[in-house]
């Protein structure tokens, strides 16, 4: 056997059998070093008389997660993907790739371009593009289709989906499936290949049927989709380009791909995508991550509930402590339901439910949090009653324990003053369903020891959350920048716009629910709950809009009475409430307003500028980090539409010049709310990018 070593890729040579085994930790990322040096690994296995048969494999956990996104705009530097693709389909010796772990977008591209593919175990393989706003740029799209048929791969293609290895087996993605090492894997199979046991084929070889009624089903539903993006249906039109000579067909997805790669999509989708990773870079990063192994979760309502069930998914020991006896049960059952729910979508297996169903105990006991190293409040939004939690606690909690609050406004200062113990005071602000929704702004109070700081990143980590580092304010990042977007669409409705044009609007610009949609969602006595908190303080030049008051005063709070801002059947569909309209319009006339006309566009407009100019004072406040990280916030958290890359993100498009000018343009109206944040004219007099603030604040911290 002869050896030879490479930094990202080792070449072996076992008898007949040449193996390339990729080796470019953590994830094998198929950048141009990694993807040049497979080709040239191949190339001198070609020109080696006593190599009958080539294997490649990954090293680590994964074969390959893909191309590195970073690489995607040197798509003409040589060799590229395609070019490296096509060489092993045209290969004169057999190539059998064996996957494991997982094989996504590039990865399995260059798999489809091998004659066998092994899958062992465990493996899952996707071709996810489109959710970055691009397709299959190295031959997925013809190659697919030409194992499995026109119509699973527009599912698999068009959704970005991943498939478990018992699927793709059955799909024909992969041609055996093995155990053991996928060296060893790879051996078999070569042996197989060389004795004419295995078949090995070059899938550009292959033939597609076209399936006309499949292509259009898949049309329409693309269509229908809110939003209706482009990468889905030009991935359709590509795959259904496999049903032309495969030159013909790649060279049409090549050009749909290049063609997706200059648009906003991939632009948006991208920095998105990135941005979720920005998050982790907080000062405290490096700092030793504090051990927790048990957490105690006060609170058995809706976002207890899920809180228990996050940290549960997550394999922690769980105590969920209802301090009303007769809920505790009520309480177990709820998360015991959201365990069952994971089970069936395949997120816990038997025995990991087993296990967590195991590591729960609910209680009425508000002792049994003594020894936990974590305990969350998440009762209700009352300050007084937060101090009191929390002064309790801190005579019952252990030393070093760590006291969160899940409060969505209120002060953390004030609540850590409550305790001796200050710097073990934070607050974690889960989004509700806590089990399913990936944001958690982990809020940074006066006196919080940084290594806290660092121990709730890594705890969100573990639990597959999206941290965000915020400081001290009413409302936090998000929430903040909420309640200035959610007075933009009331002033629009007392001037005017009916609240389901204004929802239209939102939703057509790519929010999945509009503001009043979601207001009925939540309940709407919860947000007159804060308008309450908040009148004392509210100044007398500001503008407030009594409508949901009123609505509230009728008894309708929205879906939990079957009545809001709109009418419920227990369907999915809204009828707009002929009772709210008519408060509207009444309070219109009480007010004297004569009503405006607004276009969708206005509308859009108005209610982004709102949200930005928050977001300005968010970080002239140094409430967040960096404008990546209230991208972040919005795109986790609050539906903003991922393909749109956040506020922040749309602001640098927008342009600041015209931001201002809008500012400024609404200001004659309202003088108060509209105010060109100190920040934006800093920005503008120096030339500046939101994006060049994050790479300024990055360099630096």
């Amino acid at each position: 056997m002869k050896e030879n070593t490479m930094e990202i890729l080792r070449v072996e040579k076992a008898g007949e059998v040449g193996l390339i085994a990729l080796a470019k930790p953590p994830v094998n990322a198929l950048g141009f070093a990694l993807r040049k040096a497979v080709h040239d690994a191949h190339s001198e296995l070609l020109t080696d008389p006593t190599i009958k048969a080539i294997v490649i494999y990954g090293e680590g956990r994964f074969f390959s997660a893909g191309a590195d996104i970073r690489d995607f705009g040197n798509s003409g530097v040589h060799p590229t993907l395609p070019e490296v693709l096509k060489s092993l389909n045209d290969s004169a010796k057999p190539v059998i790739s064996v996957l494991h772990g997982i094989a996504f977008g590039g990865a399995l591209e260059l798999a489809l371009a091998t004659q066998v593919r092994v899958g062992m175990a465990g493996l899952k393989v996707a071709l996810p593009e489109v959710k970055l706003g691009l397709l299959p740029g190295a031959g997925g799209s013809q190659r697919l289709p030409r194992l499995t048929g026109l119509a699973a791969a527009i599912d698999v293609i068009c959704t970005g989906r991943e498939v478990n290895v018992a699927e793709a087996k059955t799909l024909g993605i992969v041609d055996r499936l093995a155990d053991g090492s996928p060296r060893e894997a790879g051996l078999a199979a070569a042996q197989e290949v060389l004795s004419g046991a295995l078949p090995a084929r070059q899938t550009d070889g292959l033939t597609v049927a076209p399936t006309p009624e499949a292509v259009e089903a898949a049309r329409k539903r693309l269509t229908a989709m809110r939003p209706a993006l482009a990468a889905p249906l030009k991935a359709l039109e590509a795959v259904c380009a496999a049903t032309l000579p495969i030159d013909e067909g790649l060279a049409l997805e090549r050009k749909l791909f290049l063609d997706l790669m200059e648009g906003p999509e991939h632009v948006g989708l991208t920095h998105a995508f990135l941005a979720e990773r920005a998050t982790s870079k907080i000062p405290e990063v490096g700092l030793q991550a504090r051990d927790i192994a048990s957490v105690a979760v006060i609170g058995g309502g809706t976002m207890g509930i899920g809180i228990a069930t996050a940290f549960l998914l997550g394999g922690l020991s769980v105590h969920l402590i209802e301090v009303q006896v007769n809920r505790v049960a009520q309480a177990r059952a709820g998360i015991e339901k959201n365990l069952q729910g994971a089970l069936k979508r395949g997120k816990l297996s038997d025995s990991a439910y087993a296990a967590a169903s195991e590591k729960l105990t609910c209680t009425d006991a508000l002792e049994s949090v003594s020894k936990c190293d974590l305990v969350v409040e998440a009762i209700f939004e009352d300050m007084a009653a937060k101090i009191d939690l929390f002064g309790k606690l801190d005579a019952i909690c252990k030393p070093g324990a760590l006291l969160a609050t899940n409060t969505s406004y209120l002060d953390v200062n004030t609540i850590a003053a409550a305790t001796s113990r200050p710097a073990d005071v934070i607050g974690l602000h889960f989004f509700s369903p806590a089990h399913i929704m990936r944001l958690v702004e982990v809020v940074v109070a006066d006196k919080t020891a940084p290594e806290w700081v660092a121990t709730s990143f890594a705890l969100a980590g573990k639990l597959g959350k999206v941290a965000v580092r915020a400081g001290v304010c009413d409302g936090f990042i998000g929430n903040r920048i909420l309640t200035e977007y959610r007075k933009a669409t009331e002033y629009l409705l007392l001037d005017g716009v009916d609240y389901d044009r204004i929802d239209a609007a939102l939703e057509g610009f790519g929010f999945a629910m509009g503001p009043f949609a979601v207001s009925d969602m939540a309940g709407l006595d919860i947000g007159r709950m804060t308008r309450q908190r908040k009148a004392s303080t509210r100044p007398a030049e500001e503008r407030y809009s009594r409508v949901s008051d009123l609505i509230c005063d009728q008894g309708w709070l929205g879906r939990k009475t079957g009545t809001g801002y709109y009418l419920y059947d227990g369907s999915k569909s809204r009828i707009a409430n002929p009772g709210a309209m008519e408060i509207v319009a009444n309070e219109r006339r009480t007010l004297g307003i004569a009503a405006q006309d607004f276009s969708d566009e206005d509308i859009v407009a108005r209610c982004l500028t709102a949200m930005i100019a928050e977001a300005v004072r968010v970080l002239e406040d140094g409430i967040a980090l960096r404008p990546v990280d209230i991208d972040a916030v919005e795109l986790f958290g609050y539906g903003f539409p991922r393909h749109r890359g956040g506020p922040m993100h749309l602001a640098d498009l927008i342009g600041i010049d015209i931001l201002i000018q809008r500012i400024e343009t609404y200001a004659t109206q309202d003088p108060y709310f509209w105010q060109v944040p100190q920040l934006l004219r800093e920005m503008q007099t120096k030339g500046q990018s939101f994006a060049d603030l994050n790479t300024s604040i990055v360099a630096t911290s």
